[in-house]
Parts: structure tokens; sequence; C-alpha cells
């Protein structure tokens, strides 16, 4: 399985809106110019989020956009699934008609699909900001 652009630039921004909204809202502008993306990329991007229920917008001159629910409460899985679809990387079906294939799908594809499933959906963008911020260096200077 490989991630597209999509699923990459779309967590990263939105790990960025999380890590910068401090209760306000953040323009697609400064996450674009901080993360090196596209504004217009963005754009599609965001859409599909707010579709989803990730992040709401709020138009005009102080405009953009905010998490629609808490970090904890959005799971990488669930980020991931809106921007790429499934992460699974093969979704053979059987028929119970070859034993071979049942096999293989059974005790390889199966559990590396649940494997990818459980990891993305036991983090979530919550842990990325906790993660985020204890790799930061918060040293104070005092003159």
């Amino acid at each position: 399985m490989k991630l597209s652009t999509k699923g990459r630039y779309g967590l990263r921004a939105l790990l960025d809106l999380a890590v910068h909204a401090d209760g306000t809202h953040v323009s697609l502008y400064n996450i674009a110019d901080r993360q090196q993306i596209s504004v217009n990329y963005l754009e599609q991007v965001f859409s599909q989020l707010r579709k989803a229920g990730y992040v709401r917008s709020v138009k005009g001159a102080q405009g953009g956009y905010a998490l629609a629910m808490q970090p904890q409460e959005m799971t990488i899985g669930g980020i991931l699934r809106v921007l790429e679809g499934s992460l699974h990387i093969a979704t053979e079906e059987t028929s119970g008609e070859n034993p071979l294939q049942d096999c293989i799908k059974k005790y390889v594809w199966d559990r590396i699909n649940g494997g990818i499933d459980h990891v993305v959906d036991s983090i979530t963008l919550g842990d990325l900001v906790e993660e985020y911020r204890s790799g930061q260096d918060y040293t104070m200077f005092y003159i």
C-alpha cells in the first residue's frame, strides 16, 4: 500500500491546523505557506475533510478553517479513509471454491489489512499534536 499525496498532505495540513489553531480559524494560505503545499490542492483536500465533518470553515476576512471536533476524537485511520478510501492492500473475495486462495486471504491479506487498521485506528490527531509539541524546544528567554 502506498498513500497518495492527498493522504500525506492532508494529514500534514490537518496536523498543522491542530497545532496552530489555538481556538481561532486558520487560513489555508497560512497552512499552505508553512507546509509548502499548493493552496488550490489544499482547497480540494479540505473540501473532503469538511464534508466528512473533520473541519469547519468560516468565510470572511477573519475566516479560515478550524477543527470540527477535538483532536483526540479523530483517528488517523478515519482521516486517511476520507482522503484515500480503503487502506487495505488486498480486497480479495473468496468463494470457498479455491482452498489455496482462501488460505492466502485468511493468513496473509486479512492479517496485513488487520494490522494496518489496528495501527491507524489506534493513533489520533491528538497523539500527533502531543508528539509534535514534545519535540519542540520551548526554551524561554527572559530579558
